[in-house]
């Protein structure tokens, strides 16, 4: 017993320094997970800390619906999104790393989701997004928004595509190193436009939801 509580006393602290450490070198440099944590971003265990179906419903995801992820990664909710909006709906899954994108590509060739018919890969910078005005109904994050490096114009380039009664869904999840506060999310969507819709979620894993609320 004595030894097994000795490892996981060192596998929390080995967490704990990498998390400091971390969240050190990101207080210089922004950048985006590289790829080779891809099957770990999108692994059982992974789902098992960060739920996909509640992040999907709590984005506000529903049937029919046209949807841009941004910073998909590995595809680790990009399914649990194409599901949860049906054969009518449509999943654009955005990411700046063509080697992610091809991590996804790869996913959705496997027979349990060959069905998956719905979802596009899209290989694009999230301050210059590759679509027409008013063209989503939903735009949602997942532990992407903090690693932007000019997070307002991004927000803003968000809020063109969604449609007027659009919704924008950033989720956050504590063990990220990039992991911000309810209110500092809250204060970035509000600045950059949008109206606060709903929060749900916990200190741990939260999800911030805003509505465009533009002119139509």
């Amino acid at each position: 017993m004595r030894v097994l509580t000795t490892i996981l006393l060192k596998i929390l602290g080995f967490f704990v320094l990498l998390q400091i450490a971390l969240r050190i070198i990101k207080r210089f440099y922004v950048f985006s997970p590289p790829a080779f944590m891809g099957p770990f971003l999108d692994s059982d265990f992974r789902r098992k800390l960060q739920s996909p179906d509640k992040v999907i419903k709590r984005s506000g995801i529903t049937e029919g619906m046209r949807i841009l992820e941004v910073g998909c990664g590995s595809g680790a909710f990009t399914t649990f999104a194409a599901k949860a909006s049906g054969i009518k709906g449509e999943i654009y899954a955005l990411d700046i790393q063509p080697k992610m994108l091809l991590q996804l590509k790869k996913k959705l060739s496997r027979p349990e989701n060959r069905d998956i018919k719905n979802i596009k890969l899209i290989e694009g910078d999230v301050h210059k997004l590759p679509f027409d005005d008013n063209s989503f109904d939903v735009v949602y994050t997942v532990t992407v928004l903090q690693e932007l490096p000019d997070k307002n114009r991004a927000l803003k380039e968000m809020k063109r595509v969604l449609k007027p009664s659009g919704i924008l869904a950033v989720t956050e999840f504590l063990p990220d190193p990039d992991y911000p506060f309810k209110s500092t999310t809250i204060k970035l969507g509000e600045e950059a436009g949008f109206i606060l819709d709903k929060v749900e979620g916990n200190l741990w894993n939260y999800t911030v939801r805003f509505k465009a609320q533009k002119s139509r």
